[in-house]
């Protein structure tokens, strides 16, 4: 056995640990979350451009929509071509938004990258600025949103956004509604692109077959070309603790029900690696969880539940899903309520967190052998202001981990027992 560990080490590549740069660009510093690795000839490179997703909209799904404008290719080239020319060289180029950050991605073959850097450059300085883009992008979209009205899952879930953070930008349809996606203008995305995508927020990721140097000179290149944006981020956004149920009626066989509930955890508290094991017990880790044990194993009410806590900048929060006969869905919803309020009342069992430590410390070197996995692991130390190897440090916090202390740490959060509810069902 440790002969094969010391093989699959030696093929993980020869790969350097993690490492933080910062490059100068035209007077900015931007960060660089760095790996090489030799093992695969292939070169990836990410730009984060934080304060710059779905909660900046200013009209809801403006982020996805520039996301997808950008896959459109250049004004001078054209969605085909530009397509064809990434296609010829195996390059991957495209776009996303998330709530909080909007990324660009390029990843080829070592010896395609400097092609792909080319073709990332074209595109920042030409996006496809055009009304037959745009139009097209906006068809695409309106007939996804139109499908959507059938897709039950997509349903309760934005329902329980909405419940959750009603007034807030975390209570819109990040994808956005077809009511805001068909006034949305040329303009609105060129404003967009130009006021978010900046190189005093950007932060770079690159990994793969290629040199520290090298991916700095090309860091330079990409990111002088982009503006200085000023950005700031979000205030907190709290869910509320108001026990809201959101009914929506539809012709379905089945009762989709989604569930929340506030969470006063930050992203910089020093419990985080107690609220991991938590969230593994409660809801996390499907079979030998609270929820699936109880609402499947037991009753036979779902074939599946689930629950996490969700923790970022920018709020923090409990949600959960499950889904059951239309005849079961009032015995389920007060069976959710029923196990969280107990899972607060009386904590876990020392069975629970053993088998919860097994888990989380045995599964550890699954979550960080690939070159992604561990530069994306980096990304969010740096992310969250935490300092390199800070899942390392976490991983022996759990291992130390005590009944008394993961039992305090749950009887302190009461607030999660405030749930609401979104479902979709059928008409009684």
């Amino acid at each position: 056995m440790k002969k094969i560990i010391l093989i699959v080490i030696l093929l993980q590549g020869w790969a350097m640990s993690q490492g933080i740069e910062k490059v100068d660009v035209n007077g900015t510093q931007v960060p660089i979350v760095f790996e090489k690795s030799s093992y695969l000839p292939l070169i990836s490179m990410q730009i984060v451009f934080t304060n710059s997703g779905a909660l900046y909209d200013k009209s809801a799904g403006l982020a996805d929509m520039a996301s997808k404008l950008l896959a459109e290719g250049t004004k001078k080239d054209g969605s085909v071509a530009f397509a064809t020319r990434l296609e010829n060289h195996a390059i991957n180029l495209s776009a996303s938004a998330s709530n909080e950050v909007f990324s660009i991605e390029l990843s080829s073959l070592a010896s395609e990258f400097d092609e792909g850097v080319k073709l990332l450059k074209e595109l920042l300085k030409d996006p496809n600025y055009t009304e037959d883009a745009i139009d097209h992008i906006k068809r695409q979209k309106i007939g996804w949103l139109t499908q959507q009205k059938s897709n039950f899952d997509y349903i309760a879930s934005l329902g329980l956004k909405e419940t959750l953070f009603s007034g807030t930008p975390l209570g819109r349809a990040r994808a956005g509604t077809i009511d805001t996606i068909e006034p949305m203008t040329l303009d609105d995305i060129k404003s967009y692109i130009s006021t978010r995508l900046g190189r005093d927020n950007a932060i770079v990721i690159v990994g793969g077959d290629i040199d520290i140097d090298r991916a700095k000179d090309i860091v330079k290149e990409v990111i002088s070309i982009l503006p200085i944006v000023s950005l700031k981020e979000s205030p907190f956004i709290q869910a509320t603790d108001k026990r809201e149920t959101h009914i929506d009626i539809e012709q379905t066989q089945q009762a989709y029900i989604y569930f929340g509930a506030p969470y006063s955890l930050k992203y910089s508290d020093p419990q985080q690696y107690i609220s991991k094991v938590a969230n593994y017990i409660l809801g996390g880790s499907g079979f030998g969880s609270r929820l699936m044990e109880e609402i499947r194993v037991k009753r036979g009410l779902a074939y599946s539940a689930y629950s996490r806590f969700i923790v970022n900048r920018t709020t923090s929060y409990l949600s959960g899903y499950l889904q059951t006969k239309l005849e079961n869905e009032k015995e389920a919803k007060e069976l959710v309520e029923q196990i969280v309020d107990e899972f607060v009342e009386n904590g876990v069992t020392q069975k629970e967190l053993d088998a919860a430590k097994e888990f989380l410390i045995g599964s550890e070197p699954l979550r960080n052998e690939t070159l992604s996995q561990r530069v994306d692991r980096a990304y969010n130390e740096y992310y969250y202001n935490r300092p390199l190897g800070y899942q390392k440090e976490q991983l022996k916090r759990i291992e130390s981990l005590t009944l008394e202390e993961i039992n305090s740490f749950i009887k302190s959060h009461k607030e999660i027992t405030n749930l609401s509810f979104s479902i979709v069902t059928a008409k009684k």
